[in-house]
């Protein structure tokens, strides 16, 4: 079977999807130019990185479960990410368990193995993705406070003052340019090609001998690396263990996800539409930081966040909607 013969459907067209988030951005620079061009010294872009690598990695993470399809938002990713984060300060670095290899192999372990559980009740229980990963955000959110009960801990030795944000070429920077070339790489595979076949219409999919079960499972596990690696670079940034903070990953992650093009319908867009919605967010909530909103400021953040991601659907909507018109002349 040829997959790319059978990937000629304008529905999965990668390109348009890309539009808002571009324009957006390039807005959102000429605005920062007026309101707060110290952005663009190496301290502001240095700090950018920090910030923005957690978020661009748990936007990537969301990316291949949504693009496999049935409706699949991970919401339980930013509990995820906390509870890496909490596990790894509470158990691994308290009981002396710091090599880099072990603190690396645990993290991904941990994003995979999570992910290949929520994929195999999602397949074989056949309960709404939503469901299950909602349960996940609740069961999560409990175990991280058993496990701590507020932020305390350190990150291992070798971590500490990854986080300071003075240097562009800090380590951050290269895992997330290594993250990206995975990524990038891996969009480049046959195996890619058949999760984006199976989002776009799964029933023609494996008629055609995709094999759909295994491409949701490699979605999952392609999206625990990269939860586990948004959770590693976060500790780095926060040096410290946080039950609670890993959680907000969940809502800033999927507006960018579905602000860079990704549809949770399936099958339309990529992890490049991921990157650009991510950095988005952060250039949006660096704007609105130039304004003086005092004591209400995180209410506007908030505010903004979730009026973006309505507005990000409804033109993912009309957006896909112009496509399957395009398919159907």
């Amino acid at each position: 079977m040829n997959i790319n013969k059978l990937y000629k459907d304008p529905r999965i067209e990668r390109e348009k999807h890309l539009l808002v988030p571009i324009v957006l951005i390039i807005f959102l620079l000429i605005v920062i130019v007026f309101r707060g061009p110290r952005f663009f010294s190496s301290d502001g872009i240095a700090g950018a990185i920090i910030v923005l690598t957690p978020l661009i990695l748990a936007s990537l993470a969301l990316t291949p479960i949504a693009l496999v399809g049935r409706g699949g938002i991970d919401l339980s990713i930013g509990p995820l990410i906390g509870f890496i984060n909490v596990s790894l300060v509470a158990w691994l670095v308290e009981g002396g368990f710091t090599s880099p290899f072990l603190v690396v192999s645990y993290v991904i372990g941990v994003g995979v193995l999570y992910q290949i559980l929520i994929a195999a009740i999602i397949i074989y229980v056949r309960i709404s993705p939503i469901i299950v990963t909602l349960s996940g955000y609740l069961v999560l959110t409990g175990i991280n406070l058993v496990i701590m009960d507020r932020p305390s801990g350190f990150s291992p030795d070798w971590m500490q003052g990854w986080g300071y944000g003075t240097n562009i070429l800090s380590p951050i920077f290269f895992i997330l340019v290594l993250m990206i070339l995975f990524w990038f790489i891996f969009s480049r595979t046959n195996f890619y090609q058949q999760i984006l076949l199976t989002g776009a219409d799964e029933r023609m999919s494996f008629s055609s001998g995709v094999n759909t079960v295994a491409a949701r499972f490699g979605a999952h596990i392609v999206a625990g690396i990269f939860a586990g690696m948004a959770a590693f670079t976060y500790t780095a940034l926060i040096s410290s263990g946080d039950p609670t903070q890993g959680n907000t990953f969940t809502l800033r992650a999927i507006t960018a996800m579905i602000l860079g093009g990704t549809s949770p319908a399936g099958g339309i867009g990529g992890g490049f539409g991921s990157i650009l919605g991510a950095i988005n967010m952060y250039l949006i909530t660096y704007v609105l930081a130039t304004f003086n909103f005092g004591n209400v400021s995180g209410f506007v953040t908030q505010a903004s966040t979730g009026l973006i991601l309505a507005i990000s659907l409804v033109i993912n909507v009309f957006m896909n909607r112009q496509k399957v018109n395009y398919e159907i002349k």
